[in-house]
């Protein structure tokens, strides 16, 4: 009987998994993991990232130890462990989930080619985007710029696809395997992770009851409510998303197979959300250094200030004096997530009133995010800091004291994460009495807000 190697990456789950269905109807499969973060180009994943995917793989590991076949995990350059790994195994063919990272891209094609060479057989599916980067493209054939209108070609191209199910069988032999509680991927002798623990429970399972939860009980309303960072208004299916426990068609799937008269109108915002995560990953196809450089180079001019290191501390954990903020801050801290609304004013805060390179916020975000994922992070850093495609406007900058007054009116985020503010009168502005144990205001807003105009005015004029 044929015996194929199947290689995850993004993609911890056994449903709606191309490469893994497609091998189980070969015959035989060995399921494994490759840690690398060795080869060149790589980004090694952030602290809050690798906890969830410790806890992602230990789920998956157990998943599939159920249905019979262990999951194999080694560390190490994926071009030396893989072939190593067909030639222990005795597979002759090895399938895998396209990724598209440009230093993971050239992994696999590199793989692809001496493997072909080698006479095994290589496969790679479509699992984790809707829609290929390279085929939704302008009537010139270059690649979108602007959200709006790449969306809408997507709409035009054929639906995506159904889900696959579980594939019904499952077997093949067991081979050696390195111990994951030796990778080291929680944290060390300061367990940081209580808040993380209490928040969520990785893996495919969990991903898809909160899936169907919310298409069934959340989404009425979803289109208001997720604006409010005190209302449970989201999917919270992010982190699921960026390690692959579901997939962005099982998501498709069952927002449009819940659609209802009266909620129509909210998964259509719901499902223009995953629109937003495709074009980040577009944007990452066509620009490989998006965390790294500016989207547009004349933002490479732009003056950015060297930040203070107990200001951007201050920024860091939650200590502004600003409440919008200081909650956003001290959530993504404890939860390592954090409300959409809030994540732009944060980012604006920073990049804007601050005048800190957008980098900053975005490694940031990298290490203390569960669902930082190569695109979506970066393209809206630079969104918020208007040196992306399709950015924020130059002239917009987030007033945390009018976005907390619009989006959580009565104070109720503010004070559940800045517990100083409990008994506050004025919860929005505080300084006007400042409380006990709450610091003053980091800047004066409005005169950050006009260096900042100044600065962006500056360089258009350039």
């Amino acid at each position: 009987m044929a015996l194929t190697l199947v290689w995850l990456r993004d993609d911890l789950r056994i449903a709606d998994n191309p490469a893994l269905h497609a091998a189980a109807e070969r015959g035989d499969v060995v399921v494994c993991y490759v840690r690398d973060e060795v080869s060149e180009g790589i980004r090694p994943l952030g602290s809050a990232s690798r906890w969830w995917l410790h806890h992602s793989l230990s789920a998956l590991q157990r998943a599939l130890q159920e249905r019979g076949i262990p999951l194999v995990f080694r560390s190490g350059r994926a071009a030396d462990v893989i072939p190593q790994l067909l030639t222990e195994c005795g597979a002759d063919a090895v399938f895998w989930n396209r990724r598209y990272v440009l230093a993971e891209r050239n992994i696999d094609a590199a793989l692809k080619a001496s493997l072909g060479d080698e006479g095994y057989q290589v496969h790679s599916f479509q699992a984790n985007l809707l829609f290929e980067p390279w085929e939704v493209t302008t009537g010139s054939g270059s690649p979108y710029k602007v959200f709006t209108p790449f969306w809408r070609a997507c709409r035009n191209r054929p639906a995506p696809r159904e889900p696959l199910d579980v594939p019904p069988v499952l077997s093949g032999p067991g081979i050696d395997s390195e111990d994951l509680d030796e990778w080291h991927l929680l944290p060390g002798p300061v367990d940081w992770a209580g808040g993380l623990r209490q928040t969520w429970t990785p893996g495919e399972q969990t991903g898809q009851a909160l899936l169907k939860r919310f298409v069934t009980d959340t989404v009425d309303g979803y289109a208001e409510a997720r604006q409010l960072p005190d209302v449970e208004g989201t999917s919270r299916l992010s982190p699921h998303l960026r390690f692959g426990e579901i997939s962005p068609f099982q998501v498709w799937q069952f927002a449009h197979a819940g659609s209802t008269s009266t909620t129509s109108g909210d998964l259509t915002v719901f499902t223009q959300e995953l629109g937003w995560r495709e074009f980040c990953w577009q944007l990452l196809y066509h620009q490989p250094q998006l965390a790294t450089e500016n989207y547009r180079p004349q933002f490479n001019a732009f003056p950015w200030q060297q930040p203070d290191p107990d200001e951007l501390d201050a920024w860091h954990y939650g200590r502004t004096g600003f409440p919008l903020i200081d909650a956003g801050m001290r959530q993504l801290w404890d939860t390592g997530w954090m409300h959409n609304r809030v994540r732009m004013a944060v980012g604006s805060f920073l990049v804007k009133n601050m005048m800190v390179d957008w980098r900053v916020g975005e490694q940031w975000f990298w290490d203390t995010l569960v669902d930082a994922d190569p695109a979506n992070n970066a393209a809206n850093w630079q969104w918020v800091a208007g040196s992306g495609a399709d950015a924020a406007p130059y002239f917009r900058i987030f007033n945390p004291v009018t976005q907390s007054k619009k989006f959580d009116s009565d104070g109720g985020y503010l004070r559940r994460w800045v517990p100083e503010l409990r008994a506050a009168q004025n919860v929005h502005e505080p300084w006007t009495e400042l409380p006990a144990g709450y610091p003053a205001p980091l800047l004066d807003l409005k005169a950050s807000r006009d260096r900042a105009l100044s600065a962006y005015q500056d360089l258009r004029r350039d």
